[in-house]
């Protein structure tokens, strides 16, 4: 069974970091998911590059349900996702990792949630933890094993995009109390939630934000940063793979325990 999965953000598009790799397709109510799966230490490991192999799927029509819908269905249980991502933060340059651990959502019409009513009803997840606290521990633990620095904590601000946002803006943010901004974590994280996964963001800051940043910003910027640092996130996830406990319990899974559990 394939209990990992990976969705590899902007300038995370190789599956070829795990062996024995093949394609697959899956059919879910929201449409047809294609994939990769394939092995690193003896784990299934399934792969999805949320924008698409040549980065055609701009943030806010990514298939997010689909997406996770998809991965439930093949059985995955934990998420570890790669976003690219601007600083707020003085603290968190270019070229750092970050595990961020809370969210403001600032999308504005994206479907966030599988439960609309009808046969489904409505449900009201928590988030009060939104990423998965063992998973997240998983990562630290890997990163100091291969000695790669991670920022253990970081509030992610998502844009709806696909444009940058401007200095007001990213003013706004920063007196919110946020520390990154992107285009893609929200509703992924909210919907993985539902579906009662093991969820966990490592953002790579690929710039400093609007205003911020010396210079009008580029999405070539953005790929210049994630190139020179691929290696890296390519080993922080592989390392953080190879001590998952894949036997464990974790809340996340128990995240819909009052709605009777999430139902395919």
């Amino acid at each position: 069974m394939v209990k990992i999965a990976i969705i590899g953000g902007t300038g995370v598009y190789d599956p070829r970091i795990l062996n024995n790799v093949y394609q697959d397709e899956i059919v879910t109510p929201y449409g047809t998911v294609q994939l990769k799966v394939g092995e690193y230490v003896g784990r299934k490991v399934a792969f999805i590059p949320r924008h698409g192999s040549s980065h055609s799927i701009p943030p806010h029509l990514i298939n997010y349900r689909a997406n996770i819908w998809a991965m439930k269905q093949l059985g995955v249980e934990n998420i570890i996702s790669t976003t690219a991502v601007g600083s707020l933060n003085p603290a968190m340059k270019p070229g750092d990792f970050v595990a961020v651990d809370q969210f403001i959502d600032f999308t504005k019409g994206r479907i966030s949630t599988f439960y609309e009513g009808g046969e489904r009803g409505v449900v009201h997840v928590d988030v009060t933890n939104p990423y998965c606290p063992s998973v997240r521990q998983d990562v630290f633990q890997a990163a100091k094993a291969i000695g790669i620095k991670v920022h253990q904590t970081g509030v992610y601000v998502c844009t709806e995009g696909p444009r940058f946002e401007t200095p007001a803006e990213i003013s706004m943010f920063a007196k919110l109390g946020g520390d990154l901004v992107g285009m893609t974590n929200v509703p992924e994280v909210v919907l993985a939630r539902e579906a009662e996964m093991c969820y966990c963001t490592i953002s790579m800051v690929t710039n400093f934000a609007a205003g911020i940043s010396e210079s009008p910003l580029t999405h070539g910027e953005v790929l210049d940063t994630m190139r020179s640092n691929t290696e890296n996130i390519k080993q922080l996830i592989l390392a953080t793979i190879q001590r998952m406990d894949l036997s464990r319990n974790c809340t996340c899974r128990q995240a819909l325990r009052e709605f009777g559990g999430f139902q395919l």
